[in-house]
């Protein structure tokens, strides 16, 4: 039986939904990253690292690359940096448009009157 669109699409972004993994395909827009400079970039354990770039892997979204002794990922393909450029629009917009909320909030206070004198 085959998986609904939008069951697939749900599983894709919560493959996403860690932020080491996001992390790492920031730094993979440039091209591939040794994984020792990706430690260095994002400070977590070796494990740790480890667990996240193999779901990436294995959602097919990276790929690592052996070269002697040092492995490097990059990503699978461009879309990727594409949908990392689009969330970085949306999240603009709604920053935005949160702060334009938050001056209209504050231009429409009332004044607080001062408190009597004794």
């Amino acid at each position: 039986m085959q998986v609904p669109l939008y069951q697939a699409k749900a599983e894709f972004f919560r493959m996403l939904g860690h932020p080491v993994r996001i992390r790492v395909l920031e730094l993979l827009q440039g091209g591939p990253v040794a994984v020792r400079d990706l430690l260095t970039e994002i400070e977590i354990e070796p494990s740790s690292l480890s667990q996240q770039l193999a779901v990436l892997r294995r959602s097919g979204i990276v790929v690592s690359i052996r070269e002697g002794s040092t492995v490097s990922y990059a990503l699978a393909g461009g879309d990727v940096a594409e949908l990392l450029r689009a969330a970085r629009r949306i999240l603009t917009e709604l920053i935005a448009g949160q702060h334009e909320l938050l001056v209209e909030l504050r231009q429409s206070e009332p004044p607080v009157p001062a408190p009597p004198l004794p």
